[in-house]
């Protein structure tokens, strides 16, 4: 098996950072997070030239047409520099559910616009107490004619406060799931922005038999639904792997140059060997989201491999974002420095699509179809 990036990998890698290091300083992030919309527009505007928001989208609908492991290459840079640009929420799903779900008019009238960064779609999934994955949902879907409207409430709802369309999933009459175009201003929407502890944005939204389109036909999208899940779920993983690798390098810098009874911290044997249980942590997670990506890349959306790879990798973060704070003492918990903004988000990633834990109740529920081994 190949691990070697190929040189057009390597090349959007490298200009992914580049426009990244050149945007974002730790200064500048907190001024823009701490902003009415949350994030930077010119920062989005500069991704859409770069072709970063048509990443999932086909070139014939005005995509760059890429796959999973270059996808993952954008998702660890966003995660290395946290970048609060909601490229996956309103940008990199949308694109993919819509190529995967839409008609062909719905296609070609939304996809260039997502592309070009000019239209921004947010995924309406979740629902209040429902913390992992799941393709049922209590949000309903009533047939009135020839049009469709939606009752119910989702919660949260990934930069929902500024998606200017919204694909809602919602339980169809026959049954099934299926999913919906909807306009968050139109009568029957009451849609409540509120800003999370990482920094980022989300919205609390109610229909109220508002009026939705179909996306594609009104049909079970379960399956769909599910696959979208598990590429969510190995998207958020490459962006642990970016916090988590430049959570490390700031607390190994920090043992290199913060001195106590005149020497350097790294020369306290005890530091330095936590500091590499960090590194070995880091390397686990990176190895378990190289291996979800790889197996996205194969054609195949296994849940079971999206939970392995959610686990390792949640416990991974939360590892190296705990050591991390600690090894800097007092001013790691200051908002003022890096690291504790690199530790919120990785509990964020944690407990999105379920925490650690809950992927463990459903790895160890799923023991009894592996085949025991007589020694």
């Amino acid at each position: 098996m190949d691990f070697e990036l190929t040189t057009e990998q390597n090349m959007l890698r490298d200009t992914v950072r580049s426009v990244l290091t050149r945007h974002y300083t730790h200064e500048h992030r907190a001024q823009v997070i701490a902003g009415e919309q949350g994030w930077d527009p010119q920062v989005w505007s500069t991704f859409a030239e770069i072709g970063l928001l048509g990443l999932t989208i086909s070139a014939d609908d005005g995509g760059m047409d890429a796959g999973p492991i270059e996808t993952m290459l954008v998702m660890e840079e966003l995660g290395r520099v946290l970048a609060p640009e909601p490229v996956l929420d309103c940008a990199l799903l949308p694109g993919a559910i819509i190529s995967k779900a839409g008609s062909a008019v719905q296609r070609k009238e939304l996809l260039p616009l997502i592309a070009e960064g000019a239209l921004r779609l947010a995924f309406a999934h979740a629902e209040p107490g429902v913390r992992r994955p799941t393709t049922t949902v209590d949000t309903r879907a009533e047939r009135e004619g020839d049009t469709w409207q939606l009752t119910g409430r989702k919660h949260p709802v990934p930069y929902g406060d500024c998606a200017e369309q919204l694909i809602v999933s919602a339980a169809l009459p026959e049954g099934g799931t299926g999913l919906f175009l909807v306009d968050p201003s139109a009568t029957g929407v009451t849609r409540t922005g509120f800003r999370t502890h990482d920094g980022r944005r989300g919205a609390d939204i109610t229909f109220a038999d508002a009026p939705a389109e179909p996306l594609g036909t009104p049909v079970d999208t379960s399956a769909v639904i599910a696959e979208i899940t598990v590429i969510t779920q190995a998207a958020l993983g490459a962006e642990a792997v970016g916090a988590m690798a430049e959570a490390l390098r700031l607390t190994t810098e920090y043992l290199s140059t913060r001195k106590q009874f005149g020497v350097a911290l790294r020369s306290f044997q005890t530091l330095t060997h936590r500091a590499a249980d960090m590194y070995v942590s880091l390397e686990l997670a990176r190895s378990m989201n190289l291996y979800a990506s790889m197996s996205l890349a194969d054609g195949t959306a296994d849940p079971i491999v999206a939970a392995r790879a959610k686990l390792r990798i949640g416990r991974s973060g939360r590892h190296i974002g705990q050591e991390a704070i600690q090894m800097h003492g007092g001013i790691g918990m200051t908002a003022e420095y890096p690291v504790g903004h690199y530790t919120a988000r990785l509990t964020a990633i944690e407990h999105t699509l379920g925490d650690s834990g809950d992927h463990l109740r459903y790895l160890t529920g799923r023991l009894g179809e592996h085949q025991m081994v007589d020694i």
